[in-house]
């Protein structure tokens, strides 16, 4: 599998994130900080986030995903757009739960020619641990078929963080 990387636009109120190769949580810092840059600008007025190049892509990259549908809510921009072409990513998407929070679509429906790598973020083993609890708890409020799946990682992570 080719090394995954996220790639970023803002076209016209277009907040548009694209995942290529095997996406894993050493990206889950650079995507955590873009996320919360970009929903801070008043210019975004939708979200599209493209899988259609994703070969892979774990549980804390799907947590921050969902994180940006729930954030996008309670900034009242609607539900975000998710495209998968991938059978077996689009599956796990709907196993998630994430036809509730996403408009979710087989096919790409446009081509955006802007997009920029996003900068590689690197943080403390401590704060990638509590990105990766953080994202992990997201996709537990999800359903409780992700609630059972997760809660054994989050509980070990948890106690992990408290035995320090």
């Amino acid at each position: 599998m080719q090394e995954g990387s996220i790639y970023s636009a803002l076209v016209d109120g277009s907040f548009v994130l694209k995942f290529v190769g095997d996406v894993r949580l050493t990206l889950c810092t650079s995507l955590d900080c873009h996320i919360n840059d970009a929903l801070a600008k008043a210019s975004v007025s939708n979200i599209l986030i493209d899988l259609t190049e994703a070969e892979g892509i774990d549980s804390t990259s799907l947590g921050l995903i969902a994180k940006l549908s729930i954030k996008a809510s309670e900034a009242d921009l609607g539900k975000p757009t998710l495209v998968s072409t991938n059978p077996d990513i689009t599956s796990i998407l709907y196993t998630m739960g994430f036809d509730h929070i996403f408009i979710l679509l087989e096919e790409l429906p446009t081509s955006i020619k802007d997009l920029k790598e996003l900068p590689f973020v690197q943080e403390s083993v401590d704060e990638m641990k509590e990105r990766i609890i953080s994202a992990h708890q997201i996709l537990m409020g999800l359903n409780d078929s992700n609630r059972e799946a997760f809660k054994d990682l989050v509980s070990t992570l948890e106690s992990v963080n408290e035995n320090k």
